[in-house]
């Protein structure tokens, strides 16, 4: 690789006193991105140039996923590509071709050319790769040393990984390279890019265990920094990814071994550095302690093994360092001052059922057991896995929060503490309201929603006031609405780890083990041995069927986390890697072997997503009331009454209002339990029934002059992602070039087809 960055100077903060450091974790992440060789012979000081480290390097929740940042669960351009959102995201849209040059080049995840280095991956490598050779050179005391290497460490890792997963090998840079120099580094292979993280991750989990693996970093102040724990869960994931069949075509056993080996010895380390399954065996009302865990902090949550933190102080306050949380922001809803995720039909339908099953309408695991539950699709709440209620909000269901949303532009019947989500919807004209495509007018949601309203919520995440064990860790004000959030990010959680155990121990034939992880992960949520958890019986005797459930159990567990994207490219499940020939050049060890039947998709009974579309769900007013019609301009009487006002655009309320029947008697309360829960489930669905339907718009693409509808097209050679024509001209010398990863256009070599094998050791 060439090193064509400016480095971003040397001198600036030569003045700095490093006789002392913050106590703020947070604000020391503003400082020390600049400085002089001397600062490493201060701990402050090298301290300080680590927390530049982890400020550029950490997972961040307000971004969406891009060359720096792993996707966090925003309907980003990765999730859109899986069933969690709509949009045919950029991999997946059928009408759009990537290619390495201009008008649809490739989007970079490695090598993209910003201004600011730290911004680029090889920028922050390259960051690193300071930090850590200065450490070393440091005068520093071992101890101190080998505190802060492993830390540093431990990010050069995960800027390697963050580029191998996307494109197999890539140059290994290990010191800072001279800017002007015309060095140049070829790509490595992926094993040996695999094996570069791992030692690296060895390193830090050695460096750091004397600091961490006694029941994490001793001071408070430090927590948020990575552990032994940290680094080991983190070398489990990445053999996890090798072993898989994205780089595991043949089933090769022993790497499963490896990953089954690495994340069975991690688990008593990652629990010596204070982290376990938070609130195992307990799993509180409907999940609630599940959904607590989201918004707990510090050593209080013990399933935060990587972390982000975040703080509440508030933009262009002085001094101002705020790092703010958005997700609270994002996924409320907009007459609670939020913005609103909506989740897709797809995601929604396929949750379990209350007896830990398959609906049986949902087809993308046919080898796992169909409920016995119905599953009614116009009343998609009743009976479903626990954490379905903490996943998705929708008509009807409370969301409490800390504050009061009533201003002056909002026509809103609740105060945040006895807010309830009324988003049904209806129509200004009969051809808006029969119209697939919604291009003859907007849908208008209840209570102010207006148009902005969603069909259904992504509540997964939420600080919600009825769960917290703390209060709530946001500002709430009716300025910035839940923008001043501090809640941690978990990047890597304990059940992660369960889970990445289970998928390994499956792949080794340890099925009985396999199972054991995801009997405790389930039992977290309610499930109980006397219904094996919900499990089919026959996952300890069929190693397919076993990983089906592992996958499945990933996707609920995992959902709006932003993990769906990486599972679906492992196992190849956009097309069960059934293309591979497709791809010009690819050798014959790209073809998906016997271990998997030839097809990961058919293998696991899993329904491939390429050829599916995913849509948007609402619930409308039916066409018995008013025809399913009503006004769009809300007016308020002056006794600040909308509920009651006959102004009120909202057909329904005006029917209910005129048969004396109050909405509040249909309310989902999840604090009830028991028969008490069961009856508001039931009522709740009377009032669905009695009042709306189901409604599917069109969310994927279509073409609006003939309406033919797209499907999603993940193309085979988009699994490895090649180098776009402004990457390969800036990794260039007069002498050579960063190799063109196979099935991609070669630039720099007339468009001939690239010759790196990501697969070939």
């Amino acid at each position: 690789m060439k090193a064509n960055i400016k480095y971003m100077g040397a001198a600036l903060l030569a003045g700095l006193a490093f006789s002392s450091c913050s106590d703020d974790f947070l604000k020391e992440m503003k400082s020390y991105d600049q400085t002089t060789e001397d600062c490493y012979n201060y701990y402050s000081g090298a301290q300080g140039r680590l927390n530049d480290i982890y400020k550029y390097c950490q997972p961040d929740v307000n971004s969406d996923a891009n060359w720096q940042f792993p996707s966090t669960g925003r309907a980003d351009d990765l999730t859109k590509c899986t069933e969690e959102f709509t949009g045919l995201g950029g991999f997946v849209n059928d009408q759009i071709e990537y290619t390495s040059h201009t008008p649809n080049e490739v989007p970079d995840f490695g090598f993209k050319n910003t201004n600011n280095i730290r911004t680029m991956a090889y920028g922050r490598i390259r960051n690193v790769n300071d930090c850590i050779g200065g450490i070393e050179n440091s005068t520093l005391p071992e101890s101190q040393k080998r505190e802060l290497l492993g830390q540093a460490h431990f990010w050069r890792a995960w800027c390697y990984y963050m580029l191998v997963k996307w494109y197999g090998g890539v140059p290994i840079v290990t010191t800072k390279q001279v800017p002007e120099a015309a060095s140049f580094t070829q790509r490595s292979s992926t094993k040996d890019c695999i094996d570069f993280i791992c030692s690296e991750l060895d390193k830090a989990n050695e460096y750091l265990a004397p600091y961490t693996t006694n029941g994490g970093w001793a001071k408070s102040d430090d927590y948020g920094r990575v552990t032994s724990g940290a680094a080991l869960a983190l070398k489990g994931r990445v053999l996890l990814m090798y072993a898989s069949p994205l780089f595991n075509r043949s089933g090769d056993e022993k790497r499963w071994k490896d990953a089954y080996d690495c994340i069975k010895a991690s688990i008593p380390v990652i629990k010596s550095c204070g982290n376990e399954l938070q609130y195992q065996g307990d799993p509180g009302v409907n999940a609630s302690n599940w959904a607590s865990m989201f918004s707990r902090t510090g050593k209080a949550n013990k399933e935060g093994i990587l972390v982000t933190l975040y703080n509440d102080i508030l933009k262009g306050s002085t001094p101002d360092y705020h790092f703010n949380n958005s997700w609270e922001d994002l996924i409320r809803p907009g007459n609670a001052l939020g913005s609103g995720l909506n989740a897709s039909a797809t995601m929604v339908d396929l949750f379990p059922m209350k007896d830990g099953k398959r609906p049986a309408s949902c087809t993308a695991y046919t080898k796992l057991d169909a409920s016995a539950e119905t599953y009614d699709p116009n009343a998609p709440f009743l009976n479903r896995d626990p954490r379905f209620y903490r996943t998705f909000a929708f008509p009807g269901v409370r969301w409490a929060f800390d504050g009061d949303p009533n201003t002056s532009a909002l026509n809103n019947p609740y105060k945040g503490d006895s807010y309830v989500l009324w988003n049904y919807v209806w129509y200004e004209k009969e051809e808006a309201r029969d119209d697939d495509y919604g291009e003859n007018g907007s849908a208008y949601g209840s209570d102010n929603l207006g148009s902005g309203a969603k069909g259904i919520y992504v509540r997964k995440r939420s600080d919600d006031k009825d769960v917290s064990k703390e209060g709530a860790r946001y500002k709430y004000s009716q300025e910035t609405g839940f923008e001043q959030s501090a809640n941690t990010w978990m990047e890597i959680r304990y059940a992660e780890v369960l889970l990445n155990l289970a998928e390994a121990a499956c792949m080794t034939n340890n099925l009985t083990e396999a199972v054991e992880q995801l009997k405790l992960i389930r039992g977290r949520v309610g499930y109980t041995s006397t219904d094996n958890y919900g499990l089919p019986a026959d996952l300890e005797s069929d190693k397919a069927k076993c990983m089906a459930a592992i996958l499945y159990e990933r996707q609920i567990e995992l959902a709006y986390e932003g993990k769906r994207f990486d599972d679906v490219r492992r196992w190849l499940l956009w097309d069960g890697g059934a293309n591979f020939s497709q791809v010009q050049g690819a050798p014959e060890h790209w073809k998906v072997g016997a271990t998997y039947g030839g097809n990961t998709c058919t293998w696991l009974g899993f329904t491939p997503l390429n050829g599916q579309r995913r849509e948007n769900l609402f619930f409308r007013v039916k066409n018995d009331i008013n025809n399913g019609l009503g006004g769009v301009n809300w007016l308020k009487n002056p006794d600040e009454t909308p509920l009651k006002d006959p102004n009120n655009p909202d057909p329904l309320l005006k029917h209910l209002i005129a048969q004396n029947i109050e909405r509040a008697d249909y309310v989902l309360d999840l604090r009830k339990s028991g028969t008490d829960f069961e009856n508001q489930l039931t009522k709740l669905a009377e009032f669905y029934n009695n009042y709306l339907v189901r409604r599917l718009r069109k969310g994927d693409g279509w073409d609006q002059a003939t309406h033919n509808e797209y499907s999603m097209k993940f193309r085979p050679h988009y699994y490895f992602l090649g180098l776009g024509s402004s990457a390969q001209n800036n990794n260039k010398t007069d002498f050579d070039y960063v190799q063109q990863t196979i099935g991609w256009e070669d630039n720099l070599n007339g468009g001939a087809n690239g010759t790196f094998d990501p697969l070939a050791e």
